[in-house]
């Protein structure tokens, strides 16, 4: 066999080789995707109670009776900007796309949009990727997390929440964005940065309720509450449990998108060997039909000479 087509299908068995990875690895990250979704469907169930609880209580002004300086109530009450947290959501691998490059530039427009640089921004990051980038650029990473599991529970992120929570109450950052890649669909994902503390109150309201609202010509009776043991006691339950929503929900948002890009990315990637593989074979059967043309010729020549 010449060498120009010796090398020709050396590189198709490469090719098809690669194919199987990649084959293999989008029907990985496709399971992984189909078991991430039913959690994040049972636990938005969850996540919307809790919200719709609080929700109540604003409505109520529970809140603003308790003042701004009454542990979680304090979580609502906006202070003058001096220095800003993000907490980014990125994976601890590549091999997913634009994942994770989507997920930092959004990043890094938020920075430029609110005139954040290194010294009056911190970061929290989850997810290796986000860890290098930031570092690797002298920002001041406060807190890291990386090894999230495919489908992370509810027990992984409590100390995530807590060390966000804590260190806006202890005064590190006034205001905390979380940056992210949201699951809209499995073709299609979009990237979030979104205020998360101080907890706003137009936040908790559905926009369908807003059209309800109180007026002259359609007063809205307010509502009354009795609670047990104390509204104060139930506020330091409740607003843990709905940052705690806000911050898991987005890491289970995070990494269903996170499989969704594997998996499209996987699926490009045998798509792309497989045009390669194609264009290969129809090479090698172009050379060695030609090879095949040139020894048919030269045994014609030599029997025509013997002649």
């Amino acid at each position: 066999m010449p060498a120009s087509l010796a090398a020709v299908k050396r590189r198709i068995e490469s090719t098809k080789s690669t194919r199987q990875i990649t084959a293999a690895m989008q029907m990985v990250s496709t399971a992984k995707l189909n078991q991430i979704q039913h959690h994040t469907t049972t636990y938005q169930v969850y996540a919307d109670k809790v919200k719709s609880i609080l929700a109540s209580l604003v409505k109520s002004h529970a809140i603003d009776s308790l003042g701004g300086n009454k542990g979680m109530s304090s979580l609502f009450h906006p202070r003058e900007v001096k220095k800003t947290g993000i907490l980014v959501i990125t994976s601890d691998r590549g091999l997913v796309g634009s994942y994770n490059s989507n997920v930092i530039k959004a990043t890094l427009d938020l920075m430029r949009e609110k005139n954040l640089t290194a010294a009056n921004t911190e970061f929290l990051t989850v997810g290796r990727t986000g860890l290098d980038f930031f570092q690797k650029r002298g920002m001041d990473v406060v807190y890291e997390y990386t090894g999230v599991s495919d489908v992370p529970k509810y027990a992984e992120v409590r100390h995530i929440v807590n060390a966000a929570v804590q260190k806006y109450q202890d005064g590190a950052y006034d205001e905390l964005y979380i940056s992210y890649s949201h699951y809209v669909n499995r073709i299609s994902t979009e990237v979030k940065s979104e205020k998360f503390l101080p907890i706003s109150a137009d936040d908790l309201v559905d926009p369908n309720e807003k059209a309800s609202t109180s007026t002259e010509e359609n007063p809205v009776p307010a509502a009354e509450y009795e609670i047990e043991p104390s509204l104060d006691e139930f506020v330091e339950m409740v607003v843990p449990q709905y940052a705690e929503s806000l911050i898991y929900g987005a890491i289970l948002d995070a990494k269903t998108s996170e499989h969704s890009s594997s998996s499209n990315a996987m699926s490009s990637a045998t798509d792309n060997a497989d045009d390669i593989i194609s264009t290969l074979q129809l090479q090698y059967n172009r050379a060695r039909q030609a090879a095949i043309t040139t020894e048919i010729t030269e045994i014609t020549g030599g029997m025509t000479a013997q002649e």
